[in-house]
């Protein structure tokens, strides 16, 4: 199958990353006004007990004003889950996978009642996985029973004939456009529900870089056996300017209409046990919100970051563009925290500071990492 997604020029790569780098970035914000502010919800949440998950879920509905403007009698909803790595790095753990770097299984099934609770016709769960594996093992085939909903691995174009094509619009960043799987486009509205993490390329990993796991694995990749979208990331060094605007130029492709992030249980210092700084916390903490910027921004804040915090100088984006940033001045919502209403448990209540990925051998920024793959 041929593509024709279309690769960033030089002189704009080169345009963009020294605008980052000098904090054109941060002025570039576009305001929004008081009777505009998004809400974003909050929920204490210290164990995945299924009743606990589904009463802190449906109080964040309630504080939000429920689904009725998201979701329409009779629609078909996409949730996009976070099944990250494959089955094989589980193995070498003392903590399970849900408890740790992909979404837990009673996150979907709460969120997945309730969206049925609002009137949706059909639930498909959707995922690039990389083994089917990870949809039994992870609890979300026994999810998807429980929903009556279809797993959808976006690796593969089943039930369609073929993957298409998706534009992202005027002012793309790097992508012209994206190849599919055409449930992307049919539903009528979509979720996205990410764990809470670090992240070593794109500062921090949450609803809005939940969507690198649309596009099919085996078009994304510079070389044949690369295990990851070596191609979104791109080539030596490129990764600090491309990963942050391949996220906006995703969201652009498939917006987001509401978005949940599981921290009850997550890592600090990378998004997953493949990297030495990886850690497991427990944050016991919920996020949800109908704009994903905004909801991404008090995430943020409440892993201990500045949401404005400045590309290539400051925790998390010291190695980035700020994607909050990015998002933003693409128009896609707002990252300033006196922006955007918190509803719910207060922000100070369940702040639990992360420790950001730290480039290996920049000690200076370095902080201790309590757990068993802390780095010296």
């Amino acid at each position: 199958m041929t593509t024709h997604h279309h690769s960033l020029s030089r002189r704009r790569f080169l345009q963009t990353a020294s605008l980052a780098a000098g904090g054109w970035l941060a002025s570039r914000v576009i305001p929004v006004g008081a009777a505009e502010r998004p809400k974003v919800a909050l929920a204490a949440a210290r164990s995945y007990d299924r009743r606990l998950i589904r009463r802190a879920v449906q109080d964040m509905l309630d504080d939000l004003g429920g689904l009725g403007d998201v979701i329409r009698p009779g629609d078909r909803v996409a949730i996009k889950t976070n099944l990250t790595g494959g089955v094989h790095w589980e193995q070498q753990l003392s903590v399970p996978a849900t408890e740790s770097y992909v979404t837990h299984p009673e996150v979907i099934r709460a969120l997945g009642e309730a969206v049925l609770d609002a009137g949706a016709r059909e639930l498909v769960i959707v995922e690039a996985a990389y083994d089917r594996e990870s949809f039994f093992r992870w609890g979300h085939m026994a999810a998807a029973s429980h929903l009556g909903a279809m797993l959808v691995n976006l690796n593969d174009p089943w039930p369609y004939k073929g993957f298409i094509q998706r534009p992202v619009g005027e002012d793309w960043l790097v992508y012209e456009s994206f190849l599919f799987h055409p449930i992307l486009v049919d539903v009528d509205a979509f979720i996205s529900v990410a764990k809470m993490k670090c992240h070593q390329n794109a500062g921090i990993t949450l609803s809005m870089k939940n969507l690198f796991g649309l596009v099919p694995l085996q078009y994304y990749m510079l070389k044949q056996g690369d295990g990851h979208r070596s191609e979104m990331h791109g080539p030596d060094n490129h990764y600090k300017t491309r990963v942050p605007r391949v996220v906006v130029d995703l969201v652009r492709a498939r917006p987001i209409d509401f978005a949940l992030i599981d921290g009850v249980k997550t890592s600090e210092g990378g998004e997953g046990p493949w990297g030495v700084q990886w850690n497991p916390v427990e944050p016991g903490v919920l996020v949800a919100g109908k704009n994903p910027v905004s909801t991404d921004a008090v995430a943020a804040a409440a892993m201990g970051f500045e949401p404005t915090a400045l590309s290539f100088r400051e925790e998390p984006f010291r190695y980035s563009i700020n994607h909050l940033f990015l998002a933003n001045w693409s128009g896609l919502g707002t990252h300033r925290l006196d922006e955007i209403e918190t509803v719910g448990a207060s922000l100070e209540s369940v702040r639990y500071p992360f420790h950001a990925y730290v480039l290996p051998g920049d000690q200076a920024h370095a902080r201790h990492h309590p757990g068993p793959y802390n780095f010296a």
